[in-house]
């Protein structure tokens, strides 16, 4: 049998899992913590706020 592990922690996924898209390629996590941090590793370098911040 086949286990599942989350993306972003590594734990084994027991039960249902939380699909998330990075970088185009779907991943699964383990949990809503696990999504919000992948989605923050991976969001684009230069944000409106980051912008904002360094004058462009």
């Amino acid at each position: 049998m086949t286990h599942k592990t989350c993306a972003a922690c590594d734990c084994r996924i027991e039960g249902d899992s939380i699909k998330v898209t990075v970088g185009g390629e779907t991943v699964d996590v383990c949990c809503d913590d696990c999504a919000r941090a992948l989605n923050e590793a991976h969001a684009p370098a230069t944000t409106p706020a980051a912008a904002e911040r360094s004058g462009a």
